[in-house]
């Protein structure tokens, strides 16, 4: 009323003044340097724009297609480390070794038959879980529900993996368990089996599967849903017309990125697996710690492995998922 009273007789409005900071931070941006500089790179959009991208650009090239050009670099070279007197020259005879040998063919089919089955198993033990999660349990308990199912993976890898030794173990909780209730008289065999490096591999890589699900479920309106039960369709139908369509982005996104972290496991066989299950990373990493001349033909390995297994993913998104996937 007073603002209306003193626009009417004519009076001015009191000017308006910016609030004054006293923070040494407020200080530093209202300083003539700041302004001058980077002030004046970040009044700029276009600038701005640049130096937003700056650093996940400066960290892909340094931390991603560096490491992978540096391994495809060495797989070419002769002999590495070089030695003086001693120039490397450019061959593709480190990968004709892979080509020319049978041996290596077994551990590379054998890492896709693990990481392929893994995915699998993963995708049906979790997918329950995700859609319990994002549709059954209440909207204000979700997180808690989320945050004890991340608990077990607050832990390192080789934790985890020690864990499940001594839960399959001869004297292992499981055996024990299963002796004390009788309906054993001397352990299974359960450690160091093609069982127990695919347990292994489905507990540690879950997580990537869990987080993609739920946030493809958790997407999908309740109330289509409510409709089509009030048209009559079933738990089935419903699951098979609604929520398996609409959560295909978070399938094809967490299938990816389980097949493609557990196809490069390394801990985990070598723990977990026994003679029978020598995977094709572990081959690879024979090539680099043994003698240093065999490091380009390591290094040739790594680069088949890693074109194979884009390449089976980027075929899996394009079948599965169709043009619109996306990794979420």
């Amino acid at each position: 009323m007073a603002s209306n009273s003193t626009l009417a007789r004519g009076g001015a409005m009191p000017a308006v003044t910016a609030p004054a900071y006293s923070t040494r931070l407020s200080a530093l941006f209202n300083s003539g340097l700041y302004q001058s500089t980077l002030g004046a790179l970040v009044s700029n959009k276009t600038t701005r724009m640049v130096l937003l991208a700056a650093v996940p650009i400066v960290w892909i090239v340094m931390m991603h297609i560096g490491p992978i050009y540096q391994m495809l670099k060495i797989s070419l070279l002769s002999n590495y480390p070089i030695q003086h007197g001693r120039a490397p020259t450019f061959t593709f005879a480190n990968y004709a070794i892979f080509f020319s040998e049978p041996l290596y063919f077994m551990p590379l089919i054998r890492s896709f038959v693990y990481a392929t089955s893994a995915t699998a198993v993963t995708l049906l033990v979790v997918y329950p879980v995700a859609y319990y999660v994002a549709k059954i349990v209440q909207p204000d308990r979700r997180s808690k529900a989320l945050l004890l199912l991340l608990v077990p993976f607050w832990a390192g890898e080789l934790i985890r993996t020690f864990s499940i030794i001594m839960l399959l173990a001869n004297r292992g909780a499981l055996n024990v368990f299963l002796r004390d209730i009788g309906m054993i008289d001397r352990p299974i065999p359960l450690l160091y089996t093609p069982f127990s490096l695919g347990f292994g591999l489905v507990y540690l890589i879950s997580l990537y599967m869990l987080l993609p699900l739920y946030s493809a479920i958790d997407k999908i309106p309740k109330h289509l849903l409510d409709a089509a039960a009030d048209l009559g369709a079933g738990p089935f139908t419903r699951f098979r017309r609604i929520v398996l369509p609409l959560s295909r982005d978070g399938i094809v996104s967490g299938c990816s990125l389980v097949f493609l972290t557990s196809i490069g496991v390394f801990a985990t066989p070598m723990l977990l697996g026994g003679p029978t299950t020598v995977l094709f990373p572990e081959t690879i990493s024979g090539f680099f710690h043994g003698a240093s001349d065999k490091w380009p033909v390591g290094a040739a390995f790594a680069m088949i492995m890693l074109v194979s297994a884009l390449t089976t993913a980027a075929i899996f998104m394009r079948i599965v998922g169709g043009k619109s996937t996306r990794l979420m």
